[in-house]
């Protein structure tokens, strides 16, 4: 085995070890409106997860560049609102032309295909082509510091108030999502990804 103590590690390379080790990631792909309401945000991020389903809460971390808050998180902030949706493989390369860092008053959906569509219950626009979408609202931000006392991410606990799903990737009869139809994209290391593999099924002991 190999043993190596994070602390003698740079940032960079636990960023490796983790995004290589911690796979696959689902991907959350959000939307965000600016302060004046101007410009609708887009990007990915794969530091995302459920925290709990009473009440439905969804973590997304998002990481600083030199310690400065990305617009994301920064427009999640002021208008305490948010649209998740999951990225599938009909999406994933307009969902990739977001990760672009542009400046605060660009959007990145000018750089794709995707159009929008209002949500229902917060006053952020959705994506149309995602199969699944869950309006949000903020439930607690938690600034992550380094060792120096660095900002360097922005955890978003964050309450899902609505949900959308495409007819053809839920079942109202027994409330489940169709993994086959909604054919879900996962986060590898660097530039990789992954479609969903095999699958197997274990019962759980009683």
């Amino acid at each position: 085995m190999h043993i190596l103590d994070p602390r003698e590690l740079t940032g960079r390379d636990n960023y490796k070890l983790m995004s290589g080790s911690v796979v696959p990631r689902p991907i959350a792909f959000v939307t965000t409106l600016s302060h004046d309401g101007s410009v609708i945000n887009a990007a990915p991020f794969s530091f995302f997860n459920i925290v709990s389903s009473d009440p439905p809460i969804l973590s997304i971390s998002i990481g600083r560049k030199d310690g400065v808050m990305k617009d994301t998180a920064r427009n999640v902030l002021f208008l305490q609102e948010l649209v998740v949706h999951i990225c599938d493989e009909s999406i994933a390369l307009d969902m990739n032309e977001t990760a672009a860092m542009l400046e605060p008053h660009e959007s990145e959906l000018e750089r794709t295909n995707l159009t929008t569509v209002p949500s229902t219950v917060v006053s952020v626009p959705a994506i149309q082509e995602a199969l699944i979408r869950m309006e949000c609202k903020l439930y607690q931000h938690i600034l992550i510091s380094n060792d120096e006392g660095k900002p360097v991410s922005d955890l978003l606990l964050v309450r899902i108030v609505q949900y959308h799903f495409s007819e053809n990737v839920y079942d109202p009869a027994t409330k489940y999502i169709l993994m086959d139809q909604l054919k879900p994209i996962s986060r590898l290391a660097g530039n990789d990804y992954a479609k969903l593999g095999d699958r197997f099924t274990v019962v759980r002991p009683e």
